[in-house]
């Protein structure tokens, strides 16, 4: 059996589903490929910021992500970071990504994956150009100059062939695309055997309920040298995940739960286990996203602890900033660089994700744990453990990921970075903050696919949309209300299909060939960018 579409996903979970969405929308002819008929019933992935929840209103699905959510209306979605143990009475609030909520157009959310996938499942399944095949794993992946071949067997043994123009492996850490495709991979491990335990428990309910409010407990143990204890909720009732790091050879026959709850929280408990796993803590970064016509997004590309909440979210960054740039690629309009400013704009931001936010925070908290103690001096630790509550506010602030300095952010310098500032301001290589149209909607819901050209009532945009005529760059054109304009402070802003801002300023004093022929990855001079267009007329995108 042959099947032939645009691009192949190997991986059917939260991020290849999401890119399956980002393409199929537009119009390209994708196939997924999927191991597994049902998500995963394991509860990681949580923690979902304001820029994913932006994504799923952009795919028409942010109501049916808020109905999907186990907690109750009121259950906060914050943390706490815990000495010692859960109730030694020193505690600080943790990850209030409500912080940041002014700059983004959507509220942040949490819920278990298993529980997102199923939203993005049937999203997915109403778009004619996807075709999904569950129950179906991916054997030998190679490519040619013009496309790809996927070898796959279905779970009852018949063999498949698949052709692609493209291919992307969303298929985790243990990627076969990443290997069929050459990438090699940098990691980096801790050497810690970590747990992963779900269990029910109103008794631990009834401890939780003598904290302020949380959802995730993180506790730092002096003895752990800065590697986390923590306790997520699952469901609204009794449920919560239990991550820690075990001896070496620890295993499901030999674990003594009883006993690390007791060390993580303080007293015992009666529970019953739902899961139990065990991972490796390590990083891994890829040293390359793309190979020819071959690329890797999510856990494929990068992997983490689960520190932080960063993880799917990083993935469905990917899959937003990949979908686009891949799509004006077979659309016919992309320059030449667009497509490797993938890599370029996402691998630096997830290392410095790994290396500025999550490493970072072991190596702190174990500085701080070594410094500290409220039984050697209880004044300077209480001095140093409150410091850490303004610390973690901050930090929340400066999460901040942007691609100033990218290939294709015209006039920006550096490199794409997770660290940064939030600003309503709109400025090149930044999310776009929130604002109100000439009519009053949402600037967010009136963006378009491809790119949008915002404008001052009484700004003129007519050099920007020759430019994008003369190179077939879809673009739509917005006017904003005057307070919107003066608050991004600009009278023209140019924003990506990613909803970033690729450049703000006078529209009647900009070089538009250059900015526009610059955001999609082709030369500046405005000669060179015609004769890079010419002969490759666009298929019709939405």
């Amino acid at each position: 059996m042959q099947n032939s579409s645009d691009v192949i996903i190997v991986g059917g979970g939260p991020v290849g589903v999401a890119l399956g969405i980002e393409l199929a929308r537009r119009g390209i002819d994708v196939t997924i490929l999927e191991r597994h008929h049902e998500p995963q019933p394991v509860p990681k992935g949580q923690n979902l910021t304001q820029r994913t929840v932006e994504h799923f209103r952009r795919w028409g699905i942010e109501a049916e992500l808020h109905g999907a959510r186990t907690r109750r209306d009121g259950q906060r979605m914050a943390g706490l970071v815990s000495y010692g143990t859960l109730l030694s009475g020193f505690h600080y609030p943790w990850m209030q990504r409500d912080l940041v909520g002014a700059f983004y157009s959507a509220e942040n959310e949490r819920l278990p994956q298993y529980a997102t996938e199923g939203v993005l499942r049937a999203r997915l399944a109403a778009l004619p150009a996807a075709t999904v095949e569950y129950g179906v794993t991916a054997e030998r992946i190679t490519q040619s100059d013009s496309g790809v071949e996927v070898e796959a067997v279905t779970e009852t043994g018949e063999r498949r062939t698949y052709h692609a123009a493209w291919a992307v492996g969303c298929d985790g850490s243990k990627s076969r695309m990443r290997e069929a495709a050459g990438l090699t991979q940098t990691q980096a491990d801790h050497d810690r055997l970590m747990v992963l335990a779900v269990v029910r428990s109103p008794q631990f309910e009834d401890l939780v309920s003598r904290l302020p409010p949380t959802s995730v407990v993180s506790v730092l143990h002096p003895a752990l040298e800065g590697y986390w204890q923590f306790f997520g909720r699952v469901d609204a009732a009794d449920t919560w995940f239990f991550h820690a790091p075990v001896d070496p050879g620890t295993t499901a026959d030999n674990i003594d739960l009883a006993s690390l709850f007791r060390r993580a929280v303080g007293v015992d408990f009666d529970f019953e286990v739902e899961y139990l796993g065990f991972w490796d803590l390590r990083f891994a970064l890829a040293d390359a996203y793309r190979s020819g016509r071959m690329l890797i997004a999510g856990d494929a590309a990068h992997s983490h602890p689960p520190y932080g909440g960063y993880g799917i979210n990083t993935g469905f960054e990917d899959a937003v900033n990949l979908g686009w740039k891949l799509a004006a690629e077979i659309e016919g309009w992309a320059g030449p660089r667009l497509l490797d400013s993938y890599d370029a704009e996402r691998r630096p931001v997830f290392a410095s994700t790994r290396d500025d936010f999550i490493d970072r925070s072991i190596r702190v908290d174990r500085a701080f744990l070594e410094a500290y103690s409220p039984e050697v001096d209880r004044a300077a630790f209480e001095s140093a453990w409150n410091a850490r509550a303004d610390e973690a506010a901050i930090e929340v602030g400066v999460y901040a990921p942007n691609y100033e300095g990218s290939p294709v952010v015209p006039g920006t310098a550096g490199t794409p970075t997770a660290r940064g500032d939030h600003q309503m301001r709109a400025r090149a290589g930044h999310h776009l903050a929130p604002g109100r149209t000439s009519d009053a909607r949402p600037v967010f819901d009136a963006l378009g696919p491809w790119f949008t050209l915002l404008l001052a009532e009484d700004a003129s945009g007519e050099a920007v949309e020759r430019a994008a005529k003369a190179l077939r760059i879809p673009l739509r054109v917005v006017r904003l209300a005057t307070e919107s304009s003066e608050s991004y402070g600009a009278r023209g802003i140019l924003v990506r299909p990613d909803e970033y801002v690729a450049w703000a300023g006078d529209p009647t004093e900009v070089d538009a060939e250059a900015v526009l022929g610059g955001a999609i990855g082709i030369a500046t001079a405005f000669g060179a960018l015609r004769t890079a267009v010419e002969g490759s007329p666009a298929r019709s995108g939405v």
